[in-house]
C-alpha cells in the first residue's frame, strides 16, 4: 500500500516550538519527528509515500528529497490554500490505484499497521479506522463501535455527559479508493465532519480497529516533552547516555538515565545532566549547570549554576548563569534569558526575545 501523510498543519498548540517551522520537522532524539513515522511506515513495508503539505513546505521538502536517504519515495503535494483531511486525499487521488493508508503527521505510535490492514481485508472495509483510548476523550474525535468493531457513531470534541467510551481516532486510516467518490475537488472536508456521517448513513462497512499500543498526538509542548521521556526511557532501557558523535565532557560532569547528547557539545565542570533528557549538536552547559528532564535544541548555551528541569528550549538560546528555567516552560528559537531570572509555570517565550538579568521572576 501506499501512504499518505498529512502534513499541512501549521501547529499553533505547539508554539512557540512551531513558529520558525512544520511541528513534525520538531527533532525527537535530534531527528525529526517525521522520520521517526517513515521509519514506523516502513517497519510495515509501505515505502512509497505522498506528503500533503501546507505550512512552511519547503522544510519538509529540503530535508527528504527524493526520499532516496531514509529509503522510500516521497512525493509532494503543496496546497494553495487548506483543503481538510479529506480533501488532501482528494488532492493526491491521481496517485492512488489501490486500498491506501492515511496517517496524520503530528502522531507517534506503535500501532500494528500490518495487522489492521489484514483485519481491514477481511471486513471487505471501505474504512479501517485506528482507535485508542485516552484518559481525556473530550479534545479528539469518540468512535462508538459494536461488538464486531463496526463503527456506530462518530462524535468530534465530546462534553464529559456525551462521553459514552474513551476510544478515539487516532489518525491512522485504511481506506479503499471508493471513498474518493464521496469528497469533492478543491474543496475544504473533512473525514469526521463530512465524510464518516456519509458513509453511516449509508450503512457502509467502516470498521474500527481499538489497540492499546503507545500512542500521542505532538500538538502541544507538553506531550512533546512527555514523548521525549516516554521514547528515551523506553530505547535507552539500560539507562546508559548515548553519544551521537565526539564531544567534550570533563571528568567531573555527571550524565545519569537516559540521555542523548548530541555532536559536539562541551559539558563543563561538575554539570549535571539528569535524564530522561536530550541535547542537540553544539550545546553548551557550563560549569555547575544542571539540567534534568528537559529538552534542548541545537546551539543552545546554559550558563554557569543555571537550573533547568523539564523544560524545552528551541535552537540557539542562551540561558545565562544563575537562571531557572523549570516545569513546562517553552523558549523559542533565538532567544536569551539573563542573569538571575526564573521562569516556572509553564511560561512560554516567543522567538527573537531577550529577557534583560532579574527582569522577571515566575
Amino acid at each position: 500500500m501506499k501512504a499518505i501523510v498529512l502534513a499541512g498543519g501549521k501547529g499553533t498548540r505547539l508554539r512557540p516550538l512551531s513558529c520558525n517551522r512544520n511541528k513534525i520537522m520538531a527533532p525527537l532524539l535530534n531527528r525529526p519527528l517525521l522520520e521517526h513515522l517513515l521509519d514506523y511506515l516502513k517497519k510495515h513495508n509501505v515505502n512509497d509515500v505522498i506528503f500533503t503539505l501546507g505550512y512552511l513546505p519547503e522544510q519538509i521538502q529540503s530535508y527528504f528529497g527524493d526520499g532516496s536517504k531514509v529509503g522510500v519515495k516521497i512525493s509532494y503535494l503543496v496546497e494553495g490554500s487548506p483543503l481538510g483531511s479529506a480533501g488532501a486525499i482528494k488532492n493526491a487521488e491521481r496517485f492512488l490505484d489501490d486500498s491506501f493508508i492515511v496517517v496524520n503527521g503530528d502522531i507517534f505510535t506503535d500501532i500494528d499497521l500490518t495487522a489492521m490492514a489484514n483485519l481491514h481485508r477481511q471486513n471487505k472495509a471501505i474504512t479501517s479506522i485506528a482507535l485508542t483510548p485516552v484518559d481525556d476523550p473530550t479534545p479528539y474525535g469518540v468512535v462508538e463501535t459494536d461488538a464486531e468493531n463496526k463503527v456506530k457513531r462518530f462524535l468530534e470534541k465530546p462534553s464529559w455527559d456525551e462521553v459514552t467510551t474513551n476510544m478515539i481516532n487516532a489518525g491512522i486510516y485504511i481506506m479503499d479508493t471508493s471513498i474518493l467518490s464521496y469528497i469533492p475537488s478543491d474543496t475544504f472536508f473533512t473525514f469526521e465532519r463530512d465524510v464518516f456521517p456519509s458513509l453511516l448513513e449509508e450503512g457502509q462497512a467502516l470498521y474500527g480497529y481499538p489497540s492499546e499500543a503507545y500512542w500521542t498526538d505532538i500538538g502541544t509542548p507538553e506531550k512533546y516533552l512527555k514523548l521525549h521521556h516516554d521514547v528515551l526511557s523506553r530505547y535507552l532501557a539500560d539507562k546508559s547516555p548515548e553519544f551521537e558523535g565526539e564531544s567534550s565532557i570533563h571528568p567531573s560532569a555527571r550524565i545519569e538515565g537516559p540521555v542523548i547528547v548530541g555532536e559536539g557539545c562541551f559539558i563543563g565542570k561538575d554539570s549535571v545532566i539528569r535524564g530522561p533528557a536530550a541535547l542537540g549538536s553544539g550545546c553548551r552547559i557550563e560549569e555547575a549547570a544542571v539540567i534534568e528532564g528537559s529538552v534542548l535544541w541545537q546551539n543552545c548555551k546554559v550558563g554557569k549554576e543555571a537550573k533547568l528541569r523539564n523544560c524545552v528550549i528551541a535552537s540557539n538560546c542562551y540561558i545565562e548563569e544563575n537562571c531557572e528555567i523549570l516545569d513546562n516552560c517553552v523558549l523559542g528559537d533565538n532567544v536569551t534569558i539573563g542573569k538571575g531570572n526564573m521562569l516556572s509555570q509553564g511560561i512560554r517565550i516567543w522567538p527573537d526575545k531577550s529577557i534583560e538579568p532579574d527582569a522577571i521572576s515566575f
